[in-house]
């Protein structure tokens, strides 16, 4: 509709970059598995957060939250739907982003 109110999205308009689902399986299958948060991130679109069985953690970026959920199915990661205490507590930073964190604190 001209009015913007009609939101369907065709199968075509939800398709996630080849890239995305490749990354997606390599982390998953070189961290024992994995689970994914999506966020939703305005303009830029969504940040798909991957935390690894082990605790490792990486991120990925869609074009939008339903490309997003599209390249975590094709690539077999499950989506969590928030973040679960049990998740976070999953997840083990590594020295060098703390010391990155530091360094930014540090900067203000």
């Amino acid at each position: 509709m001209a009015d913007g109110s009609d939101t369907t999205l065709t199968t075509e308009q939800t398709q996630a970059p080849n890239g995305l689902v490749t990354g997606l399986r390599s982390f998953a299958a070189g961290h024992g598995g994995a689970k994914a948060v999506i966020e939703y991130v305005g303009k830029r679109g969504a940040r798909i957060v991957l935390v690894g069985a082990d605790g490792v953690w990486a991120d990925q970026f869609a074009a939008g939250t339903d490309v997003a959920r599209h390249a975590c199915d094709e690539a077999g990661v499950a989506v969590e739907n928030e973040w679960e205490r049990e998740l976070m507590d999953q997840m083990r930073p590594s020295n060098d982003l703390w010391r990155s964190m530091s360094r930014r604190t540090m900067a203000r």
